[in-house]
């Protein structure tokens, strides 16, 4: 344990969610060690503080002994590493539940005090989706290791660099239409830094272990997230609910692409992603959260104008032509 500057360690902290955590850690003047499998292209978190106070190092979550060098002397670790499809190189298993009970096992051997690990929004061991039941399988090796450690398990996160309304904003330049599959399933997003915010909160102040769902303040149908992101991105645009049964034949194809590409096409959508989208994903009642935490979670409208007007047809230039006309 360190005796001086506190050290956390980050697996997967280059990632959406973990640059964000890495950057709140460093603002709360902790040495922050960013586990990656590739250092030399997360260089850009270091400029998140001190000359020296944030580090990329080489890990793999899969390999042990790189696995206890990145937790060795570390007073706080924090596990983001999950996937959101398997490739033929990672599965949901060796993710969500090897690598969670590896870093969980070895952040107990070595003494850490704090270990926060980022589930998801309905994880379940009966889930139909293999993601949610790994995610919960992952959940159990986890505190079976370290019983008070933290976990949360936030909804779908939104933000500037989001693969949610990012990926709707920039399918509307493509097409007069937005297929959306499942339109009817409820979400709770949440801003990333809202979560990071938690995963701070836990670590510096005195949190009780256990389980934490977090959500934003607004409950809404996938149709009307995607009728947003259009409204925010200036673009009117068709939106089809597709049935299961369309999707089930896309998605086995593209999974069929993948394979015989050898990954080099890799599947836009997955039936493992339909099964997520066949329930809702919104915080249980009775569950504790934000409000546990001291926090104020964000609304979506504070946020999203600021980072997808470059989707709209005159960018930041949009009000402008907009005010010339009147």
């Amino acid at each position: 344990m360190s005796t001086t500057t506190p050290i956390v360690t980050i697996f997967g902290g280059s990632g959406f969610l973990g640059r964000y955590i890495a950057h709140s850690m460093a603002r709360a003047g902790w040495r922050v060690r960013v586990a990656v499998r590739r250092p030399n292209e997360a260089m850009y978190v270091k400029p998140y503080g001190d000359v020296g106070q944030v580090e990329p190092m080489l890990c793999n979550v899969r390999d042990e002994a790189s696995t206890r060098r990145a937790i060795a002397g570390a007073d706080a670790v924090v596990n983001c590493v999950g996937i959101l499809q398997e490739t033929k190189f990672q599965t949901f298993e060796d993710v969500h539940v090897d690598a969670a009970e590896l870093i969980a096992r070895l952040s107990a051997e070595a003494g850490v005090s704090k270990l926060v690990h980022i589930s998801a929004l309905g994880a379940d061991t009966e889930a139909e989706s293999v993601y949610f039941e790994t995610k919960a399988e992952g959940e159990t090796r986890v505190l079976h290791a370290m019983p008070d450690a933290i976990i949360f398990r936030p909804s779908v996160m939104f933000g500037t660099e989001d693969r949610f309304f990012n990926r709707m904003a920039e399918f509307s330049r493509l097409s007069p239409a937005l297929p959306l599959f499942g339109a009817d399933a409820k979400f709770q997003p949440v801003y990333v830094n809202d979560v990071a915010m938690a995963v701070e909160k836990a670590i510096t102040s005195d949190v009780a272990g256990g389980l934490y769902e977090l959500g934003g303040p607004e409950v809404a149908t996938l149709y009307d997230l995607a009728k947003t992101a259009m409204e925010v991105a200036g673009r009117r645009r068709i939106l089809l609910n597709v049935p299961f049964w369309i999707g089930r034949l896309n998605a086995r194809s593209f999974e069929m692409m993948e394979k015989l590409t050898g990954g080099l096409f890799p599947a836009m959508l997955t039936r493992d992603q339909l099964k997520m989208l066949e329930v809702d994903n919104v915080v249980n009642e009775g569950t504790a959260g934000f409000a546990e935490l001291g926090i104020k979670p964000t609304a979506m409208e504070s946020v999203l104008e600021g980072y997808l007007y470059p989707y709209r047809a005159n960018g930041q230039f949009t009000t402008v032509k907009s005010s010339g006309k009147t």
